[in-house]
């Protein structure tokens, strides 16, 4: 009997730094990734982002979320505002997501909420929540230990990066935690695939600049000898198939690899994106106009004036 493919590989449920990290890196392998998010993180309850990596005078919060979701979509994921009502195990063993606007299927959810997760109730009852009590009052909350360390659970597919106890207790922390979580789904994935167990498993996600590449690294051959040296004993894989993993981890290999040319072009686009998010007349009051004339040159910016100014002219005459 013919299945539907679900909608989306990934669902990630809530778009804080968590939810975000996750679907950078499941969106980055190749998985098509969504996240829901209705804007409710605990992220939205911080005057004001100080204690970032990386912001040595902080950062505001609605700056600091619209970066994180233009870097999700950049990654390739598909951020969507809409709130997620419940997620239940569908008829092909994937799950069923409804929102308040839609519904989706997919194959993994990672759950990324701090505050809750009743919306997961449906897939195993009251084992997800533990209760206490409180001004004489029995309160019940989603259990922070239901998934262990690595964000696995008893229910096959579904990940929780959020709520997970004092690991997304910061939001610098919340993100490692969700990258973390979205690195043991692509392990389980990449098992599932077919690669053996240990470092070929492992997803790793960086790009190498060229001195990584050099010498015998440079050669396809060395690092086929480095997956063979990787492959556990008694690995039960047909030979066809491990042959296949085999290039695929060599493709990855060099597919990470980046020129100085690259580098540079990504450098500049990554600082545009900062900037673009970034206040105008703050920025003009930053911009070191000695340090520009000395990076472009002043031909360069003289030539740039004198363009500027012919297109005003020519603005000018077609108003006339």
């Amino acid at each position: 009997m013919a299945t539907t493919a679900p909608d989306y590989d990934v669902v990630v449920v809530g778009g804080g730094p968590a939810g975000c990290s996750a679907g950078i890196y499941t969106a980055r392998y190749g998985l098509d990734t969504v996240v829901f998010d209705r804007g409710t993180s605990s992220l939205q309850r911080c005057a004001y982002l100080e204690n970032y990596l990386g912001f040595p005078a902080g950062i505001d919060i609605e700056t600091f979320s619209e970066l994180m979701h233009d870097h999700a979509e950049t990654a390739g994921c598909t951020v969507v505002s809409e709130l997620v009502d419940t997620v239940e195990r569908g008829a092909d063993g994937g799950f069923v997501v409804e929102t308040d606007g839609a519904t989706v299927t997919s194959t993994y959810v990672i759950a990324a909420t701090r505050y809750g997760g009743e919306y997961l109730r449906p897939l195993d009852g009251d084992a997800m929540f533990e209760t206490h009590e409180h001004g004489g009052e029995e309160h019940e909350h989603f259990d922070g230990d239901y998934a262990d360390a690595d964000g696995k659970t008893p229910v096959d597919g579904l990940y929780v990066a959020s709520p997970s106890g004092e690991r997304d207790a910061q939001a610098l922390v919340a993100a490692g935690q969700g990258a973390h979580v979205a690195r043991t789904l692509l392990s389980d994935y990449r098992r599932e695939a077919g690669y053996p167990e240990g470092v070929l498993a492992n997803r790793y996600d960086w790009v190498r600049p060229d001195a990584e590449f050099e010498g015998e690294w440079g050669d396809r051959e060395r690092w086929r000898a480095w997956f063979d040296d990787h492959v556990p004993d008694g690995t039960d894989i047909d030979d066809d198939r491990l042959a296949e993993l085999r290039e695929r981890t060599v493709d990855r290999a060099f597919d990470s690899h980046r020129d100085d040319a690259e580098v540079a072009d990504r450098t500049e686009a990554g600082h545009r994106a900062i900037a673009e998010r970034l206040d105008p007349d703050v920025l003009a009051d930053v911009v070191d106009v000695d340090r520009v004339l000395q990076r472009v040159g002043d031909e360069r910016l003289l030539a740039a004036v004198e363009g500027s100014e012919r297109v005003a002219a020519g603005d000018a005459c077609e108003t006339e």
